[in-house]
């Protein structure tokens, strides 16, 4: 019987993503296991043996002793266009070229209204802003062993985790200063973070009432007027100065910081594309376009008074939690290339740049929550780079029993001993390590059970 050639790119998508956690190299049988679906090994071998020859897979050894590794490069699916490294986020030629159309000072680009047609020309199912071969990349990223159960199943069974995570990088991405250790205190104690604002405790708060409302909604929620607008009243909940604006379509008119472009000002207007918006996202058929959708095109109109960028994160994880998918939660995502792809749809109606960070992002959200599948997870360059100081701050913190305020004022100051571009993610890191420590994995660092429990105890 012949594949088709769909089929066998999908198979290679498959190979190169399952070669991800294996840098160090794997056999034909490693890979096989990995792949977690049915395969011939001599079929496998055939596609191994094609992606050597195209460069996109490398090998050594020979015959049982052969090992093959992943190329670290990735290219696009023509082979022509190299990805481009923007810091952490790698950016398309495409995209290279939309940032360099926006790298021009705002006093140099010309003003643009709303475009009608950007939303009305697309047809769902049978325009996409993501090619078959990213929705295939996408699907083999988001898989999770709960498919078949019950809408929100999956979200439910990694809430605590979800909740932190998407509250804290959401708040983030707005500018807001809480770390990653003091918004699981605030989210699980309740308990403010001293020297900052009652606005960003209050974001982080509101942030887990939506959260809360999508999965528990999981089974209603959707691309919906009561959906979306009661995801705004609770995003914005005690944070707008009319609060009868929470909830309700803007009847004001908006401005974009640092930008030409200029938001729609009628309401009917606005009413209009917004219920034409939802319309369209609601008939679209794969999870992960949806999801890109509602992440052009909800930030684009603007509808609310503020407050869009956080409905538009919160929103595009509907599909993704219904169809138990792993979700989106913006881990690791720097605001400025963020930022970025939005100007690019703001001024030009390009998507490039945003879909780049949303198909990184969603691989770096999917790989946090990965801990049911086995295929997904290289090592981390960053960590490595700063293994020992990581290692040795951590232990610091833990055989000195410090507590919750004193961890933050020392990982605060040990991380001003790196250059000013990772101390943010280091904190990260060693937020997040504390966070996950538990008996089962401190002697990784070298700490008796003793030694945790009177950290605990204090820590707690």
């Amino acid at each position: 019987m012949r594949v088709s050639q769909t089929q066998i790119e999908k198979d290679f998508i498959r190979i190169k993503l399952a070669l991800t956690n294996h840098i160090s190299g794997a056999s034909i049988s490693t890979i096989e296991e990995a792949l977690n679906y049915s395969i011939e090994q001599r079929t496998l071998l055939r596609r191994l043996t094609k992606l050597v020859g195209l460069e996109q897979v490398r090998a050594s050894g020979q015959n049982k002793g052969k090992l093959y590794y992943p190329v670290l490069i990735a290219q696009e699916e023509n082979n022509t266009e190299a990805w481009i490294n923007d810091d952490l986020v790698p950016l398309t030629q495409a995209a290279a070229a939309v940032k360099k159309i926006l790298s021009q000072p705002v006093a140099k680009r010309t003003a643009v209204r709303y475009n009608f047609d950007f939303l009305i020309s697309y047809r769902p199912n049978i325009d996409s802003y993501l090619n078959e071969e990213e929705k295939e990349k996408l699907a083999v990223l988001g898989k999770t062993k709960g498919a078949d159960e019950p809408a929100g199943t999956y979200a439910k069974e990694i809430f605590q985790r979800l909740l932190i995570d998407l509250s804290w990088n959401s708040s983030r991405l707005e500018g807001n200063t809480y770390s990653l250790l003091e918004t699981q205190r605030l989210l699980s104690m309740g308990q403010s973070a001293k020297g900052k604002t009652a606005e960003e405790a209050q974001m982080i708060l509101n942030h887990k009432e939506a959260i809360e409302f999508i999965i528990q909604s999981a089974e209603d929620v959707g691309f919906n007027r009561y959906s979306i607008l009661g995801l705004h009243a609770l995003l914005s909940n005690n944070l707008l100065p009319d609060s009868t604006a929470s909830g309700s379509i803007r009847k004001i008119s908006v401005g974009i910081g640092r930008s030409v472009y200029l938001p729609l000002e009628i309401p009917q207007q606005i009413e209009e594309m917004f219920n034409l918006m939802l319309e369209k996202a609601d008939q679209i058929e794969n999870p992960f376009e949806q999801a890109f959708f509602i992440s052009v095109h909800l930030t684009y109109l603007q509808p609310f008074e503020d407050v869009n960028k956080r409905v538009s994160r919160l929103a595009a994880n509907i599909p993704l939690i219904k169809h138990n998918l792993s979700p989106l939660s913006f881990v690791d995502v720097p605001k400025d290339i963020y930022t970025l792809g939005l100007l690019g749809v703001y001024e030009l109606n390009r998507i490039e740049i945003l879909k780049d960070v949303f198909i990184w992002a969603y691989g770096r959200s999917a790989i946090r929550y990965a801990a049911l599948r086995q295929t997904l997870g290289s090592p981390d360059p960053f960590v490595m780079k700063y293994r020992q100081e990581i290692k040795s701050l951590v232990t610091n913190i833990i055989l000195n029993a410090l507590s919750y305020e004193e961890a933050i004022l020392k990982i605060k100051q040990d991380s001003k001993n790196l250059p000013s571009i990772h101390q943010y993610r280091f904190i990260e890191i060693v937020d997040t390590a504390l966070m996950n420590m538990h008996e089962g994995n401190i002697a990784q660092y070298f700490i008796r059970p003793s030694q945790f429990l009177a950290w605990k105890e204090k820590w707690d």
